[in-house]
């Protein structure tokens, strides 16, 4: 089965960076650096900040384990997204759409529209919260001038794509360094940390913890990532032999498995700050990043806690606007083949996450941005399976891979890893609903 020709998303990028000859194995590898930092930062958003912190101050290090297993599912669905998008030249949102009937795919589009407004809706409130943190901005103006970020994302991408991800990776290792400099300020507890990592059957039995847990995959694996990698590794003009696609994939994957591999080292940093600050000092209801805010400092003994954990926040939700606004022009485009001059397609992809912010925060309030976050994250875990089901489906298919295609132990794996997601969610409106009827 082969998919039909068409347009690449992201024309005005595809296959521009060259990749060199020679068979210098760093060279090459610094050539197809680049794609999986762009898709790390939405592993490390303000979704995952929200949901960290509220674990870390509830359950001190318990929910560890359910961050190294959310990003080792991570790490192998975005390594499908490389297979697919360099043996098919397609990136999954084509790929529904040419494989699926026109119903089908119109319904995935709009699941993955909705997913693409649960992240935007993060992002942007916890710009808009940093910005108030920092530097008093009302959070309505803050969401107004976070959305100026479109311009930024024109006038780079204008330059190549390489200036793009050079401006996602500094802000990435801004918010590792902050981050490194507040586990230091923090003191956690190392023994407590390894246990933290071992499974825990609690989080299984504890319908609020695993309302969290959840919440946490939500924020880890995201739907929008999956859409977006399989575009932008397209960026690199590797030769279309099948020597050089298998080389293509092969350093696409190193480069995503270093990126999230950092992405977990600050998606961990998050909550052994959370539960060395909070939970062991008696605070376990801290569910607001602006409570985190306020209690840094005092509680540590620190006074530049506080700023430093701002200044991460900051540059962790403008990185992850900048990637979820290409990765709505790319499913705009790859299910719709709707196109549109690059400033207006990214203006569209930004109002869409400008309006239900306003709307957040004009009826819910200010105060409610906690719960908006991780309620954000849970809508994204409940759209996860309708990007993850294809994803494995398309790259499992000899008839569409090729040689290509997953050998079985990876089959078996990707499966593995898709039938715990619908699983997990499933537990979860189980729990909602037993929920409600206790009510």
């Amino acid at each position: 089965m082969a998919l039909s020709d068409h347009p690449p998303s992201l024309p005005e990028v595809h296959r521009s960076i060259s990749i060199p000859n020679a068979k210098g194995f760093w060279r090459k590898l610094l050539a197809f650096a680049g794609p999986g930092y762009l898709v790390s930062v939405g592993y490390m958003d303000p979704g995952n900040w929200a949901t960290d912190i509220v674990g870390g101050s509830r359950f001190g290090y318990t929910l560890l384990s359910v961050i190294l297993l959310s990003n080792l599912m991570a790490i192998l669905l975005q390594s499908l997204c490389v297979r697919l998008g360099v043996a098919t030249g397609k990136d999954l949102a084509q790929a529904c759409r040419d494989y699926f009937s026109p119903r089908i795919s119109f319904v995935l589009w709009v699941l993955c529209e909705i997913a693409i407004a649960a992240c935007d809706l993060a992002e942007l409130l916890g710009s808009a919260i940093a910005l108030q943190l920092l530097f008093g901005i009302p959070l309505v103006w803050g969401v107004c001038i976070t959305a100026l970020d479109v311009l930024a994302l024109l006038f780079l991408q204008g330059k190549g794509f390489r200036y793009v991800e050079a401006l996602v990776i500094m802000l990435v290792a801004t918010v590792g360094v902050c981050f490194g400099a507040e586990i230091l300020f923090s003191r956690p507890d190392v023994g407590g940390i390894l246990q933290g990592y071992l499974p825990n059957r609690e989080i299984l039995r504890n319908p609020e913890m695993l309302y969290i847990a959840i919440g946490i995959l939500g924020a880890t694996v995201m739907p929008h990532n999956l859409y977006l990698h399989s575009s932008i590794v397209q960026t690199r003009a590797w030769q279309p032999t099948p020597e050089k696609k298998w080389e293509a994939i092969k350093f696409g994957t190193i480069d995503s498995t270093v990126a999230l591999s950092f992405a977990l080292f600050i998606n961990s940093a998050i909550l052994i700050v959370a539960a060395a600050t909070f939970h062991f000092s008696g605070y376990h209801e801290v569910a607001e990043i602006q409570d985190a805010y306020k209690l840094l400092s005092p509680l540590l003994g620190v006074s530049a806690a506080s700023a430093i954990f701002g200044l991460a926040l900051l540059a962790s939700g403008q990185s992850s606007t900048l990637t979820a606004t290409l990765a709505g022009q790319i499913v705009m485009e790859g299910f719709l083949r709707f196109r549109l001059p690059p400033w207006l397609r990214r203006l569209a992809t930004r109002l869409l996450a400008i309006i239900p912010a306003l709307i957040a925060i004009v009826f819910f309030g200010e105060q409610s941005t906690g719960q908006l976050l991780v309620f954000s994250q849970v809508v994204l875990s409940l759209q996860l399976s309708f990007a993850v089901i294809p994803l494995v489906m398309f790259t499992s298919d000899r008839r569409l891979m090729g040689e290509f295609v997953n050998p079985k132990w990876l089959k078996v794996l990707a499966w593995a890893v898709a039938t715990i997601i619908v699983a997990l969610n499933a537990w979860l409106l189980l729990q909602t609903v037993m929920g409600w009827l206790n009510v």
